[in-house]
C-alpha cells in the first residue's frame, strides 16, 4: 500500500507540474510568455484548471453503453499505472522483477482495450473513428518499440530492469562491452557505460524507441487519433468532468512511464553520468554507496533528471513538428521504423556474439 500511495502521489504531482511545464515550453517554442496571471509565473494555473474541470457536470450520452463508457477511463489509467510497479525508481533490488520488461509491455498493452471501450461505448461515430485510429496506431508502433527494447535485452542478457540498470553503472558482475571491443574496459563507469554508447546498434535502437514512444503516447506529431480538425477530440469526445481528467491524466502518465523506461534502458538509469577516470573519482562522489540513504537520494536525482530531459524532448517535439496524415503515420512505422528496428536487433545480436567469442 505504501508503494501504491507513493506512485499515485508521484503521478498526480507530476501531472500538475507537467501541465505548467508544457505550456511554458510551448510558449518558448512559439515566442510567447505562457501562463502568467494565476500565481507567480502562472504556477497556480494548473490548479485552477483542475478545479474548473472537477466542477464540470459528469454527462453520459443517452446513446452510450453506460457501463462500458464509465469503465473505459479506469481500464486505461489502471493499465498504465500498473506498469510503474516494474520500475526500479531508485535503484533498489526490492524492485527487481526477473521478467520486468515482459510484464511492463504486457500490462501497458491493455490500454488498447480501454481505448476500444471508450470509442465504442460512447455511441458516437467520431469517438469510434478516433478509437480505431488509436488502436491501429498503437498496435503498429508497438512492433518497432518492442524491437528496440529487445536490442537492450540481447546486449544486457536480461529482462530485469534492475539488472540492466546495474550493468550501466559498473556495479554488475557482467562485463561491459563498449562498441563491442571486449570486456577489458568493464571497469569504466559513468556515461561511458550507458547502453546508448555501448554499441551503434543501441544508439539506433534508442532513436527507434523514442519515436515509437511518442506514437504510443498519442503525442504530436502522432496525435492523429485526437485530431480536433477531423474528429473534434478523438475517442474522448463525449467525456467531460472527472472522467475526461482521468483520460487526460492517463496520457501524461504514459509519457512519464515511457520517459522512465527510456532513461532506465538507454541513459544509464539511476547511475551518475560522471566516469571514474584516473585520479578523478567524480562517479564515486556523485553516486553514494548502493543501498544507503545517500545512494538512494543520488539515484532518485539522476533518474529524475534523465526522465525530465526525455519529457522535455517529448513536449518540444509536439510544438516543433506538424501532425502526420494517416498514410504518413503508417508509412513511417512499417517502412522506416520497422526495418531500422530489425537492423538494430540484427546488429545487437552480431555485437553480442562477437563479444562472447
Amino acid at each position: 500500500m505504501i508503494s501504491f500511495a507513493l506512485i499515485l502521489s508521484l503521478i498526480l504531482s507530476y501531472a500538475i507540474l507537467i501541465l505548467w511545464t508544457e505550456r511554458k515550453l510551448a510558449a518558448f517554442a512559439q515566442d510567447r510568455l505562457g501562463p502568467m496571471e494565476v500565481g507567480k509565473y502562472g504556477l497556480m494555473q494548473s490548479f485552477a484548471d483542475l478545479i474548473k474541470l472537477f466542477q464540470k457536470e459528469d454527462i453520459v450520452p443517452n446513446t452510450a453503453d453506460r457501463r462500458m463508457f464509465m469503465a473505459a477511463p479506469i481500464v486505461i489509467f489502471v493499465s498504465i499505472f500498473a506498469g510503474f510497479a516494474a520500475l526500479p525508481l531508485w535503484g533498489e533490488a526490492a524492485a527487481s522483477i526477473d521478467l520486468g520488461l515482459f510484464y511492463l509491455m504486457t500490462i501497458v498493452s491493455l490500454e488498447v482495450l480501454g481505448l476500444i471501450m471508450a470509442g465504442w461505448g460512447s455511441g458516437s461515430k467520431f469517438p469510434l473513428y478516433g478509437a480505431m485510429r488509436a488502436v491501429s496506431q498503437m498496435l503498429s508502433y508497438e512492433i518497432p518499440l518492442t524491437l528496440s527494447i529487445l536490442c537492450v535485452v540481447v546486449c544486457c542478457g536480461s529482462f530485469n530492469l534492475y539488472s540492466i540498470g546495474m550493468q550501466q553503472g559498473g556495479f554488475s558482475t557482467e562485463p561491459i562491452y563498449l562498441l563491442g571491443f571486449g570486456p577489458e574496459i568493464s571497469h569504466w563507469s559513468g556515461f561511458l557505460a550507458w547502453n546508448i554508447f555501448r554499441s551503434p546498434a543501441l544508439l539506433l535502437a534508442f532513436i527507434v524507441f523514442f519515436i515509437s514512444s511518442l506514437a504510443e503516447c498519442n503525442r504530436a506529431p502522432f496525435d492523429i487519433p485526437e485530431a480536433e480538425s477531423e474528429l473534434v477530440g478523438g475517442f474522448h469526445t463525449e467525456y467531460s468532468g472527472f472522467r475526461f481528467a482521468i483520460l487526460f491524466l492517463g496520457e501524461y502518465a504514459m509519457m512519464l512511464l515511457m520517459a522512465f523506461l527510456g532513461a532506465i534502458l538507454f541513459l544509464g538509469s539511476w547511475n551518475t553520468p560522471f566516469p571514474n577516470i584516473g585520479p578523478g573519482l567524480l562517479g564515486q562522489w556523485t553516486s553514494g554507496s548502493p543501498g544507503t540513504l545517500g545512494g538512494i537520494a543520488w539515484g532518485i536525482f539522476w533518474l529524475g533528471s534523465k526522465t525530465a530531459f526525455l519529457l522535455c524532448l517529448q513536449i518540444l517535439a509536439r510544438w516543433t513538428y506538424p501532425r502526420l496524415r494517416v498514410d504518413q503515420l503508417m508509412y513511417l512505422c512499417w517502412k522506416v521504423l520497422l526495418p531500422f528496428g530489425l537492423l538494430a536487433l540484427f546488429l545487437s545480436i552480431l555485437t553480442k556474439a562477437y563479444c562472447l567469442l
